[in-house]
């Protein structure tokens, strides 16, 4: 063996590959406790004014109440020390403490004879006089976790998810007279269908994720949502296709792979809708819920193109419109209920993934797959875009 070459085996005691394994870490906080000792290497950098942050979570009105859940986003330990509500100082409480420390959360409580409609701009005072500002659009009581409330964020659910991707199914026996460049100009289509909502989702989560103060990292969480997303469908769907032995068997399994994607991008749709019936913004609500419903006749259209020539029972159409559109009913109840904006992000960015795995294995399994001849890849080319155009025009229109 020469000079540079490492042994083969492991060697050594389990002890000492114990202490091998643990040095460098100790070495690290070494390195660190010595950084801290000198004061950033002798620099002793203090800030002009204290570095404090604070990320409003949750603002919930009842009559004659407001509560506001927020989290320090700061370096260090912040004091709530006075509040302000339409520039009018107002007593309040605050739960556990007026001390948060970092990425700590706390509850203040105000009693205030709010309007339905008014708006209203509440601003946090530090103890070092920093203002922490949100704002109330259109005050209005916040929905309680009810029955009739549930029943209400289902029906909305219901609306969102599951009634436009049956009626996107509706087209099934069309699609089954349809030969083989036509089968490939929709499943095409299907493709720019998904990667246009992999995208908006995506775009979605980095917008809201740049909102969260930065202890919380925005980026990392979609980052993390898209990626594990990825990577965990790729294996699910994997063990799938390789269990099914017939064609038919694993177009069915590429349908129901197409459905969970959708409906986990419906689940962060019903978490958009949800928060904005939370808030009291009614008219976002309604908006969002019919421009959903006219988005969403398109997937159940990409749900059945893989099995458009098996004849599938209703069960089986039924139980993937279920996985479709069922998760809208799920994020309404989340969004309306127990809203959580990096809860929000990530579930965004796991919508964003599980399209973006589909589109691949769709167009790896049926599209793309062999040696397809030039007329079949401008099917392709063509399908992709009409998929991509058709949402894009749908947004133009409703939003």
């Amino acid at each position: 063996m020469s000079s540079t070459e490492l042994p083969k085996n492991g060697g050594g005691s389990g002890a000492l590959n114990a202490v091998r394994l643990i040095a460098p870490v100790l070495l690290l906080a070494g390195v660190i406790a010595l950084f801290v000792f000198t004061k950033g290497a002798g620099l002793n950098i203090t800030p002009a004014a204290p570095i404090e942050t604070v990320q409003f979570e949750r603002t919930t009105l009842a009559p004659g109440r407001i509560e506001l859940r927020l989290r320090n986003t700061s370096p260090q330990s912040i004091t709530v020390a006075q509040l302000s509500i339409n520039e009018a100082m107002w007593p309040f409480e605050i739960s556990p403490d007026r001390v948060v420390p970092r990425l700590g959360g706390a509850v203040v409580t105000l009693e205030y004879p709010w309007v339905q409609g008014e708006a209203y701009e509440i601003t946090l005072l530090s103890g070092n006089s920093i203002p922490f500002t949100t704002e109330v659009p259109v005050a209005a009581t916040t929905a309680g976790i009810s029955a009739v409330t549930l029943w209400s964020f289902t029906l909305i659910g219901l609306y969102v998810g599951i009634l436009p991707v049956v009626l996107g199914m509706l087209w099934l026996p069309l699609l089954a007279r349809l030969g083989a460049r036509g089968t490939t100009f929709l499943m095409s289509a299907t493709v720019g269908l998904l990667l246009y909502l992999g995208v908006d989702a995506t775009s979605e989560g980095l917008e809201l994720g740049a909102e969260l103060g930065g202890p919380l990292q925005g980026t990392g969480i979609v980052a993390i949502g898209i990626i594990g997303t990825v990577l965990l469908l790729s294996a699910v769907s994997r063990r799938q296709v390789a269990a099914q032995d017939d064609g038919a068997g694993k177009r069915r399994s590429l349908a129901t792979a197409i459905a969970i994607g959708i409906g986990l991008h419906n689940l962060g749709e019903g978490l958009a809708i949800g928060a904005a019936y939370a808030v009291g913004a009614a008219a976002l609500g309604t908006f969002l819920v019919i421009g959903f419903i006219i988005q969403n006749i398109t997937e159940g259209l990409g749900i059945v193109v893989p099995i458009s020539r098996d004849r599938p029972s209703l069960r089986t159409l039924g139980g993937l419109a279920l996985i479709g559109g069922g998760p809208a009913i799920a994020g309404a109840w989340i969004g309306g209920l127990l809203y959580s904006q990096p809860w929000s992000v990530f579930f965004l960015a796991i919508g964003a993934g599980a399209v973006f795995q589909v589109a691949y294995q769709i167009g790896r399994e049926m599209i793309w797959k062999g040696t397809s001849g030039p007329t079949r890849s401008w099917e392709a080319f063509a399908g992709v875009l009409t998929g991509m155009a058709v949402l894009y025009l749908t947004g133009l229109a409703i939003k």
